[in-house]
């Protein structure tokens, strides 16, 4: 069973307790800003308005163009010497909002810190591009890193991993590659904070208005601009958690404990085990949504969890 004591309001560092309070009481001035055009959002995401600090570009970051479903797919590189293994990394953003660009120095550690080839995909964004185009995708970036990778960057060994959204791309994409292809080339999934049941779980659907990073509000709205008015919510090939997950590699999943996705993080590790994966789980005290964007001691041991995970494999 998880610990309880990870859930002790006592377990949370002043550092984060003051981090928390800090990120609640910036976004308290912006108003509603969950509400806004997704252009807007996405413009004052790149300024720094918003949740997430800026993270500074890699000066070794080089971009190429490849064929998607309906036009072509730009996807960010940043690599080592000699890649002892390759990552294709999915963002977050609720499916609205994000670039490859924008996680540039997490990008870095992974190439440094565990030789690999991260490839980040610059996937098509909702509303105007809702399910299934940003799934479709990655799911092409899937296909083209396991035809390439040997020739591009001398390794076939394969990881997969994003955030938030980014996580539920992930997921989606490897039982894509499973039922579609009848392919499981990814030796581990790197699935942080990740949002697996776009009907919303309860600790989603009952969060409320409090802006620590997301919201009840604001999460309803991402998952209109993917699903639209229509789309079954609960359907396994939009909701991962509700999929058939047997033969899926070894996972990490990782969440804090003040994320509003808590639930979809602790539902499908459990999941996920159950169908017979292995999986580690990670439940970090006091963590708001995607934490690891913020410099913090807490951050460094997530992420450091991340490195540990994948050089085991």
């Amino acid at each position: 069973m998880i610990d309880p004591a990870l859930f002790d309001p006592s377990a949370i560092s002043e550092e984060i307790r003051a981090q928390n309070a800090e990120i609640v009481a910036k976004l308290s001035k912006l108003g509603r800003y969950w509400e806004a055009p997704p252009a807007l959002i996405r413009e004052n995401r790149r300024k720094g308005i918003g949740p997430f600090p800026l993270m500074p570009f890699s000066s070794r970051a080089q971009t190429i163009i490849i064929d998607g479903p309906d036009g072509p797919i730009p996807l960010r590189i940043i690599a080592p010497e000699n890649p002892r293994g390759a990552y294709l990394h999915i963002h977050g953003g609720g499916w609205t909002i994000g670039t490859a660009d924008e996680q540039d120095p997490w990008l870095d550690r992974l190439a440094e810190r565990c030789g690999l080839a991260v490839i980040s995909v610059e996937y098509r964004l909702a509303p105007e591009h809702p399910f299934p185009a940003g799934p479709d995708d990655c799911e092409a970036a899937a296909l083209w890193l396991m035809r390439e990778a040997e020739s591009r960057f001398g390794t076939s060994r394969l990881f997969i991993g994003g955030e938030s959204a980014g996580a539920h791309l992930s997921a989606l994409t490897l039982l894509r590659l499973r039922d579609k292809h009848g392919l499981s080339p990814f030796r581990g999934a790197n699935l942080f904070a990740g949002c697996y049941d776009v009907s919303l779980t309860p600790s989603a659907a009952n969060w409320g208005d409090e802006p620590l990073i997301l919201n009840t509000p604001g999460v309803k709205i991402f998952a209109d601009n993917l699903c639209g008015p229509d789309l079954d919510r609960c359907d396994p090939s939009v909701s991962p958690l509700y999929a058939d997950l047997k033969g899926m590699p070894p996972a990490l999943f990782s969440v804090g404990t003040r994320d509003l996705l808590l639930d979809d993080t602790l539902f499908m590790a459990s999941r996920w085990v159950a169908a017979g994966n292995k999986a580690d789980l990670a439940v970090w005290p006091g963590g708001c949504h995607v934490f690891i964007r913020f410099d913090s001691a807490l951050a460094e041991q997530a992420l450091s969890q991340i490195d540990s995970f994948i050089e085991g494999l």
